[in-house]
Formats: C-alpha cells, sequence, structure tokens
C-alpha cells in the first residue's frame, strides 16, 4: 500500500460507459463535493436540459455520439450512476484500471483521486455519477467557458479538501485553466517527456498518463519526486515541473 500522502488530479475521460444503477439515481448533490457545488451543478443541468442537451457545436461530435450526448444531457436528473472510475472508459483511465487492484488497494486509491468536471466542477473517483457530456473548455450560455465559470468553485474545495497533502498534477491544459493555482500549496506538477524528442500527445501519451497514475498510487516511496523519477516507459519519461 502506498505511503505518500497526496491527493491525484486526473482528467475525466470523453469516453463513458453506458451502464448505470438505477438504485443510485444522480442528483447535484451526489459525491464528495456536491454539498459545496450543488447549486452550479443544477443551473447546468437546468440549462442543457433547456438547450435539449447542448447542440452539436456545444457538444463536439455528430451522429449517433450526438444523439446519445443530448439524450443523456436532457437527463440528468434522476439518471442511472456509476462510480467515476468505472464511468470513465478512456485512454487514461483504461491503462490506470483500478478494477485490476485488489479491493483494498482500490478502496485506498479511488478516495485520492480527484477529477475537474465540466459538468460536475469535481469529481473523487468513488463519486456516483450520470453519463453525460461536457467539455471544461466547452462555453455554454450563458455561463461561458466551463473553466472559467467552475473557476472560483473548484478552487475553494480544493484548498478545503487538500489540507496539508500534497496535490500531484497530471492535467491537461483545459482543466488546469479551471483551477487557480497560486491558492494551493505543494502541489507537483508532472510532465511526460518523449525519448525521442517528439511532442507528447495523442493515444500513446495517454496511455503512459494512466500508467503513471498506477505507478504514483502502489508505490510505497514517500517520496513523490522519486516516484516520479522511477517511471520506466519505452516511449516517455516522467518529470516534475520547475
Amino acid at each position: 500500500m502506498a505511503t505518500q500522502d497526496f491527493l491525484l488530479l486526473l482528467p475525466p475521460s470523453e469516453g463513458k460507459s453506458e451502464a448505470g444503477n438505477r438504485s443510485h439515481p444522480w442528483t447535484p448533490r451526489l459525491g464528495a463535493f456536491g454539498a459545496v457545488l450543488e447549486t452550479s451543478r443544477t443551473q447546468i443541468a437546468a440549462q442543457l436540459r433547456k438547450d435539449k442537451g447542448g447542440a452539436q457545436k456545444l457538444l463536439g461530435v455528430g451522429g449517433a455520439h450526438l444523439t446519445r450526448a443530448q439524450s443523456c444531457n436532457m437527463q440528468l436528473i434522476g439518471a442511472s450512476c456509476l462510480p467515476a472510475w468505472q464511468r470513465y472508459t478512456g485512454v487514461v483511465w483504461d491503462h490506470l484500471d483500478l478494477a485490476s487492484l485488489s479491493a483494498t488497494q482500490r478502496n485506498a486509491f479511488i478516495k485520492r483521486i480527484i477529477v475537474p468536471s465540466g459538468l460536475l466542477g469535481l469529481v473523487r473517483a468513488d463519486d456516483q455519477i450520470p453519463d453525460y457530456r461536457l467539455k471544461m473548455g466547452a462555453r455554454l450560455a450563458p455561463f461561458g467557458t466551463m473553466s472559467k465559470f467552475w473557476n472560483e468553485a473548484i478552487t475553494d474545495a480544493l484548498v478545503a479538501t487538500v489540507k496539508k497533502r500534497a496535490v500531484i498534477d497530471l492535467l491537461p491544459n483545459e482543466h488546469r485553466a479551471a483551477i487557480n493555482w497560486d491558492l494551493l500549496d505543494n502541489v507537483v506538477r508532472v510532465d511526460l517527456v518523449s525519448h525521442s524528442g517528439a511532442i507528447v500527445g495523442g493515444h500513446n501519451a495517454k496511455a503512459a498518463k494512466g500508467l503513471l497514475a498506477r505507478h504514483l498510487l502502489v508505490s510505497t516511496n514517500a517520496d513523490v519526486r522519486r516516484t516520479v523519477a522511477s517511471f520506466k516507459h519505452p516511449e516517455y519519461s516522467a518529470k516534475v515541473a520547475t
């Protein structure tokens, strides 16, 4: 079991499981941050319903994906839920592969993973969440860009949650923009660097980020920076940003 005392910031995924448990209908108050983010979540859910789930430009998909996204966004209140770590099915989460851990490990780790979300503000990996689509960079009238809309509330919630723990930042820029980093102490920002000097991005980089997140969680090294440095991958190295 890891002995490092930190919270890990990970992005959500655009890919989401369509499954859900109807015994856990979603309300904006659900989850670790629901009590403080309920009002804002309610506003966004109401606007998405008013906008018939959101236009193609807002959601960034077409065809069957757009139809599904609009349907989900129109029915958020009372929707079937899954824990966030099961809802998110993108490349990062697939390679983090929490399902393969022991129940003891997983139950400890999911309480340390926090996800900035365009719809939900902040999500802990064990929070029950609905199927939805709304990027942090999306611009939803009349609220503007979600990262700007959420910035103060997300930052306040993080400050209250973090206390004296380190925060390991594995977020892309779109999600980093939703946080006022000046108000957070002891942030460790970790970047992937290509061995070849190529631009880091795409499927392989996302897969590596998932593996890096797993490496950070399962390590028993109490020094976060040494844990970062010990990450092994055929294409990338992990480095603490200075």
